[in-house]
Parts: structure tokens; C-alpha cells; sequence
């Protein structure tokens, strides 16, 4: 099928390779012209056939609300939208409904994968009505992880959003045990070698995760974290999350308190600190600070 693809940075630029390396047709567009298929938004369109699907692949808020926006104009009724990106699930909603006036259905993924997702594939959370997400399901195919697993239709517009928001509070709360657990171990005399520590849970225990075997690689690269200032900065799901469960009265005493570890690192330079922030370079290749930045 043909897809026009919003965004094209570290993960949309991967995306659109994998969609591509599974034989469909990809035009994407970016505000970078070295990294874009066409000039303008109104091109992209233009070069798809009717009915169209286009993957929105862009910042959350204000701007893939401007793309919505501008979507909404050039595209005809019975051409759908995935919002692709971080966005928030009552924004689906309002996408939705927006879109819904010009007969332009919506379609909402939360996508994790990070930097190896072109390799090992992405798994999608996705919302929306039946007849939508059918169409755009030759792209999630081609993005989905090898096997059964991997892939969700959540739900309605914004359960593909709000699955992603909870996936992402799980995540704060593990890599948050990780860090103290790390943070202890380098406390104590007794132990001498953390680094194996940590590399002998990655056979045949329960905390055995991709998380931590990121940790390893982490370790392996700066044994200490020395290199590192005890900062990690939080994405705002981890927020939404909390929310979230204040709205609905579920409590989350492990999610909230990694959310607010994390606003502790930006007082001082935390041990913990050193694990997350390493732990996000490792599968999102998210910015880290060195001491010498400071």
C-alpha cells in the first residue's frame, strides 16, 4: 500500500525504512529537506492516490495539532490519519472528532521501539473504529516485531494512546528499581563488581528484561557511570500517568514515586540519576548531560 509519513527523525526515519524494506510504498515529508521525499505537506499529498492514509510522526501538542490542522484542509473524506507520536488520548479525541467533520477518519498508535526498532520492530498499541484500523493494518504488520506479539487494538480513539501512557509509567517504575538496586550495590564494600552483578541476573532470574540487559550495555560503556550527571528528565507520560490514576482512583505508589525521583535529579546529581538517564541513551537514544557540562 501507499503511506505518507509525517516526521522523519529518529524513529520516523526508521519507520519509514521498515515500511519500505517490506515492500510498500512510503512518501515522507520533514521540515529538514535533506531528510524529506517532498517540499511541502500539500506535495505529499498531491503524490498519494485516493483513499489516502498518512502517518503523523511529530512532536505531541502544539505541533501535531498544526499538522492536524493542516491535514484536515488537504485531505478528502475517507482518507484516515494515525497519530503516531507521544500525543495525549483526550487530544485523540479531539483529532478525532475534528477530522470527523470532513469524513477524514483517525486512527491513534502508541509506538515502542525506540532507536532499534528499525531491526527488531515496533510494538503498536492502536485505537480507533474497526473499519480504519483495517486499512492502515498493512503498516502495522510491517512495523510489528516478528511472531504473535507485538501488536494491539486497544480500543476506541485514544485507547492506543493511553496503552503507550501506561507502558511508559510501568517502564519509570522499573528502571527507577534498576537505578536504587544499582545505586545500593555501589553503597556497600562487600560488593566488588556491580557490572557482573547486574550481568549475572540477565540468565534465569525474574528481573531478567530488556531494560536491564540496556543497563549492562550501559555498564559496559562507563562502569561507574562517571561519566554521567544524575539528571534524567521526564517525557510528560510519566506525568499523564499519575493523572490518570487520580482521575480514576487506582492507586500507583511505585509509578508516582519514579516520577518523582525524577524531578529530585534536577536538585542534585543523583547516583540513581546516572542508571536512568544512561537507561533512556540505551533504547531511545535520548540526550544524556556529562559532568563537564556543568
Amino acid at each position: 500500500m501507499e503511506l505518507g509519513l509525517i516526521g522523519l527523525g529518529k524513529m520516523g526515519g526508521n519507520m519509514r525504512e521498515r515500511i519500505r524494506r517490506a515492500g510498500h510504498t512510503v512518501i515522507g515529508y520533514d521540515r529538514d529537506p535533506e531528510l524529506s521525499d517532498v517540499a511541502s505537506l500539500a506535495e505529499l499529498v498531491e503524490r498519494l492516490e485516493g483513499p489516502r492514509v498518512v502517518w503523523v510522526m511529530v512532536p505531541a501538542g502544539a505541533p501535531t495539532q498544526s499538522t492536524v490542522d493542516e491535514l484536515k484542509d488537504l485531505l478528502a473524506e475517507g482518507d484516515i490519519v494515525v497519530d503516531g507520536g507521544n500525543s495525549r488520548w483526550t487530544d485523540d479525541e479531539k483529532h478525532a472528532a475534528e477530522l470527523a467533520e470532513r469524513g477524514i477518519g483517525f486512527v491513534d498508535a502508541g509506538v515502542s521501539g525506540g532507536v532499534w526498532g528499525l531491526e527488531n520492530g515496533y510494538a503498536l498499541m492502536v485505537g480507533g473504529d474497526d473499519e480504519h484500523v483495517a486499512r492502515v493494518q498493512p503498516v502495522f504488520d510491517a512495523l510489528k516485531p516478528e511472531g504473535d506479539f507485538g501488536y494491539v487494538h486497544a480500543g476506541k480513539v485514544g485507547a492506543g494512546h493511553f496503552s503507550k501512557m501506561v507502558h511508559n509509567g510501568i517502564e519509570y517504575a522499573m528502571m527507577q528499581a534498576y537505578a536504587e538496586g544499582w545505586e545500593l550495590l555501589e553503597a556497600v564494600d562487600s560488593v566488588t563488581d556491580v557490572r557482573e552483578v547486574f550481568r549475572s541476573w540477565q540468565e534465569g532470574t525474574v528481573i531478567r528484561s530488556w531494560l536491564l540487559d540496556l543497563a549492562v550495555n550501559a555498564l559496559d560503556d562507563d562502569e561507574h557511570l562517571d561519566k554521567l550527571r544524575g539528571f534524567a528528565a521526564d517525557s510528560g507520560e510519566g506525568r499523564w500517568t499519575v493523572e490518570a490514576a487520580i482521575d480514576n482512583a487506582v492507586p500507583l505508589p511505585a509509578i508516582t514515586a519514579s516520577l518523582f525521583a525524577r524531578f529530585a535529579s534536577r536538585q542534585d546529581d543523583s547516583p540513581q540519576m546516572k542508571m536512568i538517564a544512561a537507561l533512556r541513551n540505551q533504547f531511545g537514544g535520548h540526550a544524556v548531560e556529562s559532568k563537564s557540562e556543568h
